[in-house]
């Protein structure tokens, strides 16, 4: 699946559920606490969890929690994204402007 697939694919489906109505403030907090659980499944990667109520995982799990996460952040910068008739390529695009102008020599 291309960018341009997965964006069409994002708002489709959040309008299905329901989920592209929700107030942008909702949505900023969803983003906030799903970067959280990309922060926790990192840390479970690089450092492990050490409680007892939590199963630690396999690496190959811990990695696809991860993966899964990332996903949910994504999805949330998307549903962003659609909100406001913005392309994910051109946010890539700018991106890589942005930090090829603030950095010269790394071109």
């Amino acid at each position: 699946m291309d960018v341009h697939e997965f964006q069409q694919w994002v708002k489709e489906y959040y309008e299905l559920r329901g989920w592209s109505e929700l107030n942008i403030f909702v949505r900023i907090g969803f983003l906030a606490e799903e970067t959280g659980e990309v922060a926790r499944a990192i840390r479970a990667l690089e450092i492990g969890r050490d409680r007892p109520d939590e199963h630690s995982g396999t690496y190959v799990e811990q990695k696809q929690e991860l993966v899964e996460e990332l996903g949910d952040v994504l999805g949330n910068i998307t549903v962003i994204a659609n909100k406001y008739d913005i392309n994910l390529e051109d946010i890539f695009q700018a991106h890589q402007k942005k930090l090829y102008d603030r950095y010269p020599s790394e071109k």
